[in-house]
């Protein structure tokens, strides 16, 4: 993977890692339940469960660029299409609420964990997710393996940090989301639908 096509997906790697969804809210309460000390085994289930749907999205990818020479251009503008969808998407949903009632009270490291990696891995739109935002930074000419690695640990790497950032401010960032929430997430949605429209160009 070239340097420049490297630093733009790590922009939007930080960009995703900074929109709410389940992992963010569950890293959430448990920070503010456990302290974020524990709550690093829910964040380390997480990377597992991302990296896991990510390794899933390149083998898909591989056997498509495999069958097909020109597969790689249909799922860069099939991916940015879904990303302008989920943009839309994102700015239509109401904020999201956390719930400290609905999280389970058991503090062990081992729940911890595979509660990170169910949210993780348990949302099937995910894996599409995915199957529609790596393809924008693949370079049919290079080692798939490679660029498999690269990104998978850019991506754990990043949401590792956002999400031991997000247990550290716990306690303030929950009223933060039930007050502007709403704002948040349509910025992220004007974001996504930028972000479709603008990576299928970039190669």
């Amino acid at each position: 993977m070239e340097i420049r096509t490297w630093l733009i997906y790590l922009i939007a790697v930080v960009g995703l890692s900074l929109t709410p969804g389940p992992n963010s809210l569950l890293v959430l309460a448990h920070g503010a339940l456990h302290g974020h000390r524990k709550t690093l085994w829910t964040v380390a289930g997480g990377a597992l469960g991302f990296v896991t749907l990510i390794a899933l999205s390149m083998l898909g990818i591989g056997a498509l660029l495999r069958a097909s020479s020109s597969a790689l251009t249909l799922l860069k503008w099939g991916g940015g299409a879904y990303l302008c969808w989920l943009g839309v998407q994102l700015w239509r949903a109401p904020a999201l609420v956390l719930d400290l009632a609905v999280v389970a009270k058991d503090a062990a490291s081992g729940t911890l964990f595979r509660q990170g990696l169910l949210a993780a891995v348990s949302n099937p739109k995910v894996l599409l997710f995915y199957g529609a935002f790596l393809p924008q930074f693949i370079d049919s000419n290079r080692s798939l393996w490679m660029q498999f690695v690269v990104m998978a640990t850019t991506f754990a790497a990043v949401e590792c940090s956002v999400e031991f950032v997000l247990a550290n401010l716990a306690h303030r960032i929950r009223p933060v989301l039930n007050r502007v929430g709403r704002k948040f997430n349509r910025v992220c949605g004007v974001l996504f639908a930028l972000m479709g429209a603008a990576l299928p160009m970039t190669n």
